[in-house]
């Protein structure tokens, strides 16, 4: 196992990363966009994905917890350090919250979750109307549902200030920082 240096970032730092924030992109724009239009026939992907973007989330946070957090490459001013900082938790904390919460508006609203077909928590269907459910716990799914909605406009503000920040780096900077997102060796300012 091969953890960060300051120069260059493992492969376990560089996949999960980009697993995380691909999926995660996808999730919240099919999510926007299932709400906006009202496409149900999304939401089984969208769950099943939902599952397995946690699976990813939980690995990324314990390799975060064991490996630390990159090392800058370069010298940033300290309200550029905060930001960075404030973004990066926005960004790990909302990664964890949106499939709990997401299970927990599903699962609890009645409404079941399954992954991929494989049925992890199963709809309850109301006896008087099988078209309809009834929730398993009303308030916890009602607090999944403004958890999932509000984190998921959260983070779609936490990334697009983490691609501007990459673009900062990149094009204003050079200091290298996306280019060792991107798995090459960098020199860092000392």
């Amino acid at each position: 196992m091969t953890f960060d240096s300051p120069t260059r970032l493992s492969p376990n730092t560089i996949a999960l990363h980009w697993i995380v924030a691909l999926m995660m992109i996808g999730l919240l724009a099919v999510g926007v966009y299932m709400t906006e239009n009202g496409v149900y026939a999304l939401y089984p992907w969208h769950k099943s994905l939902g599952v397995l973007i946690a699976l990813f989330v939980v690995l990324r946070v314990v390799w975060r917890m064991l490996n630390g957090w990159p090392t800058a490459v370069g010298n940033y001013t300290s309200i550029e350090k905060r930001l960075a900082k404030i973004v990066h938790w926005v960004l790990i904390v909302g990664t964890v919250l949106m499939p709990i919460s997401g299970v927990m508006m599903s699962g609890m609203g009645g409404h079941g979750v399954s992954f991929f077909g494989l049925e992890l928590i199963a709809p309850n269907p109301d006896p008087a109307n099988p078209q309809e459910v009834l929730p398993l716990n009303a308030t916890l799914a009602q607090i999944g549902h403004l958890v999932h909605g509000w984190v998921g406009y959260l983070l779609i503000g936490a990334i697009v200030l983490h691609l501007v920040g990459a673009l900062k780096h990149h094009l204003i900077d050079r200091d290298g920082t996306l280019r060792r997102m991107l798995g090459n060796e960098v020199q860092v300012a000392s």
